[in-house]
């Protein structure tokens, strides 16, 4: 990530968040920014994932305004799932439907 401003000042970036472009190189760089909050991460690559930033010769990559370098559409969207990680294994474990007893094997 570019630096912006300083740490210790309480002035906001307006370029920032209106082109997050010029300020992150990379979606990992959106995902691991610890001042954003997780709502503010998911518009900046929902934003860059969008159709409006595809390249019209290459419609899988993405350029951004202000990014230097053209990311995946894949890249984007591995930044997005990295958000939702959850516990890999939910509490109770996987469904299982049981045979009534009741019934006769026909």
């Amino acid at each position: 990530m570019r630096p912006t401003t300083a740490h210790d000042n309480n002035v906001v970036d307006l370029n920032a968040i209106l082109h997050p472009g010029t300020v992150f190189d990379h979606p990992r760089d959106v995902v691991s920014d610890p001042d954003l909050s997780l709502a503010e991460k998911r518009a900046i690559l929902a934003s860059w994932a969008s159709d409006a930033s595809a390249i019209a010769s290459c419609p899988s990559l993405r350029a951004p305004d202000g990014l230097k370098a053209p990311v995946t559409i894949d890249e984007i969207l591995k930044a997005l799932c990295a958000l939702d990680q959850g516990p890999s294994n939910p509490p109770g474990g996987k469904p299982m439907r049981l045979r009534p007893v009741d019934r006769a094997a026909a």
